[in-house]
């Protein structure tokens, strides 16, 4: 019993590990789209990581 709640325990920390460092971000943009907007096609996980990369970086401007 002991070790279910510990498996549960690791797998909810492992789960909140992710959503902080952004690594869970394509699985969390395909329950996004399934849910608001079902007609459209998602982006490949490939085409959201470099549409993501560009919305990250376009346009920063550094002085240095």
């Amino acid at each position: 019993m002991h070790l279910v709640k510990l498996l549960a325990a690791l797998k909810k920390a492992w789960r909140l590990i992710r959503e902080l460092s952004g690594d869970d971000a394509y699985e969390r943009y395909l329950r996004h789209q399934i849910l608001h907007h079902p007609e459209e096609t998602p982006l490949s996980r490939q085409a959201f990581f470099q549409q993501e990369q560009h919305r990250k970086w376009h346009g920063v401007k550094r002085c240095c």
